[in-house]
């Protein structure tokens, strides 16, 4: 399994929990905050309400959040966990000697890990992530990190993330 166009992948699990975030947050969330905007509002000067400043930043948040969202569900490859195969791919829990320590990290979206799940993280898209997309259990291989320096890597073992 690749990701095409550098589109991330999620599980359908981790898709439809996001969609299901996006709804709330695009919906009730979204009127919760308003609501609380004008109740804030109703309390006067607003250069020293403390609570409508923090509402309106709260809500600017959560718009960023919805454009985020509604970005990553539009152009998601959504599929099942990848197979059990040692290679290396998004959705993958992987375990590397990274220069001399041993690491483990979800290879991918960060969207795919469980909102309880404290996992590091590392995309596709990083120097380690691109280096090591499509390797195997055993491989040994470097990547120049962003200050230049090639750092040693061994995947030591790669098995699809369960949340």
């Amino acid at each position: 399994m690749s990701t095409t166009d550098n589109a991330p992948w999620l599980t359908q699990e981790a898709y439809d929990r996001l969609k299901q975030e996006l709804d709330h947050i695009s919906g009730p969330g979204r009127q919760e905050i308003i609501d609380r905007i004008e109740q804030a509002r109703e309390e006067g000067d607003l250069k020293e309400n403390g609570g409508y400043h923090a509402a309106r930043e709260e809500q600017s948040k959560n718009e960023g959040r919805i454009i985020e969202l509604k970005h990553l569900l539009e152009t998601a490859q959504v599929g099942a966990a990848p197979a059990d195969n040692g290679v290396v791919e998004p959705g993958m829990v992987v375990e590397a000697k990274i220069a001399g320590d041993l690491e483990t990290f979800l290879f991918g979206n960060r969207e795919i890990a469980d909102d309880k799940d404290s996992i590091t993280v590392y995309s596709e898209r990083s120097p380690l992530g691109a280096a090591i997309h499509g390797s195997k259990v055993g491989d040994k291989l470097s990547y120049a990190a962003p200050n230049g320096k090639d750092i040693a890597v061994e995947v030591v073992s790669a098995k699809p993330y369960k949340a």
